[in-house]
């Protein structure tokens, strides 16, 4: 009942205050405090009314407002729905224009660096303004007037009221597509801070500054200043400076192409006298070449002459070098010797089987000799005489002395053709027994 007896009594309330405590959340409201040197209270702007304000809200910024009382009943306490808001002492327009400034310079938009320069003798010009102001037709006089062969392509757009920045931005990306647009201009005639406000728009301002064409900005009289002439590579402060600015008088061109034509030609004439008398000179001076070079041509012949001499005396003396040398190394040719010494092979060969088979005769009587010797030494011939040599079993030592063996143990006897498998019966150990 108090929050419905209030906004009824106090539906129309004025205060002047300074914003503190601003907060802005995704939904779009925004929430802060108004404040003076005694006293407080809370506020609330919602987003129906947030989106009609021309600058953004601040810390600290002093502000007229209107609204209505009313109470927030969740905490119990007063607040005021504005609906109207406008900074103290200025505009809310020059306020956003200051704000909108500060950021997009914060950015680099405005930089110099970035700044494009004007083309000497463009080609096509394009102009983004009203097709029905007085400003258009300022610039077409002025550019026809000063170079009539300039093609003019316009963009017509509306300048002023809702929809113009929009209208705006895409004619300067369209002229910027088109690929045939040497320098562009933009602008309009002059007005108020509200009526030149489409030159203030961001849309407008970031679609200048990234055309890669070169911009002219004529944005109203020369005391008007928008954002545009920050963001442009060149501003004018009329569109007719602009068109100066943009287009070169064809008659001074023509005039001095006329005057660089006839400085081209005395330069010519002039650089071609020069030449002229150098040549000469050069002929001169060829002239007493020409004996000098059939001076030492003379020498030359001369000395190619003996050069000649003394290379064939040295190919004489060469060649009968070469010939000495051939019969020395005839001479001394190996497949002379080798033939002398195949007819001796036969001879040799003869000589060498006859003393191999004498050798061999002789070795062979040796070796008789040696194996009857062995022969008569060998254990082998004694066993043929009716001897045997008897071995243990296993182990096929030989047996010398009776004690070795025992009786019942096998041992094996050799002879001289076989051998016998024999068992102890007797051991005597007495050997005259």
């Amino acid at each position: 009942m108090v929050r419905v007896s209030l906004e009824a009594d106090f539906a129309e309330v004025w205060l002047e205050g300074e914003i503190s405590n601003l907060r802005a959340p995704a939904s779009g409201h925004l929430y802060c405090t108004l404040k003076d040197q005694t006293s407080q209270i809370r506020a609330v702007v919602f987003r129906s009314a947030a989106v009609r304000l021309r600058f953004g809200l601040e810390e600290g910024l002093h502000v007229v407002v209107r609204g209505r009382l009313s109470v927030y009943e969740p905490r119990g306490e007063y607040q005021i729905i504005l609906d109207h808001l406008e900074p103290k002492g200025r505009g809310a327009l020059q306020l956003a224009f200051e704000q909108l400034k500060r950021r997009l310079e914060a950015e680099g938009l405005f930089d110099s660096k970035g700044k494009q320069s004007l083309p000497t003798f463009p080609r096509t010009v394009g102009i983004v303004t009203s097709p029905t102001g007085a400003a258009v037709r300022d610039l077409i006089t002025v550019l026809h007037r000063r170079c009539p062969i300039l093609s003019i392509i316009i963009a017509p757009v509306q300048v002023q009221g809702s929809g113009a920045a929009e209208q705006i931005t895409a004619a300067i990306q369209a002229l910027n597509r088109l690929g045939v647009v040497d320098v562009m201009i933009i602008g309009r005639g002059g007005g108020s801070l509200e009526d030149l406000w489409s030159f203030n728009e961001e849309a407008v301002i970031r679609a200048i500054a990234a055309s890669r064409v070169p911009i002219v900005s004529a944005v109203g009289h020369e005391t008007d200043v928008t954002l545009a002439d920050f963001a442009a590579d060149v501003r004018a402060p009329t569109p007719s400076a602009a068109a100066e600015m943009v287009a070169p008088v064809l008659t001074e061109i023509l005039d001095r192409l006329d005057m660089l034509t006839a400085r081209c030609r005395q330069a010519m004439s002039a650089r071609c006298l020069e030449q002229h008398q150098r040549l000469d000179l050069l002929f001169a001076q060829m002239t007493h070449i020409r004996f000098r070079l059939l001076k030492e041509a003379q020498r030359v012949d001369g000395a190619v002459a003996g050069m000649r001499e003394t290379v064939r005396a040295q190919l004489r003396q060469a060649m009968e070098h070469a010939q000495a040398w051939t019969q020395a190394l005839m001479a001394k040719n190996p497949v002379i010797q080798v033939r002398r010494d195949l007819a001796i092979i036969p001879q040799l060969r003869s000589r060498l089987i006859v003393a191999v088979n004498h050798g061999l005769k002789r070795k062979a009587e040796h070796t008789h000799a040696y194996l009857g010797r062995f022969n008569g030494l060998s254990p082998l011939a004694i066993l043929d005489r009716g001897y045997g040599i008897l071995e243990t079993m296993p182990g096929h030592r030989i047996i010398r002395d009776a004690g070795q063996v025992s009786v019942g143990e096998e041992i094996l006897a050799r002879l001289a053709r076989g051998r016998i498998r024999c068992t102890v019966e007797e051991v005597r150990l007495d050997p005259s027994v």
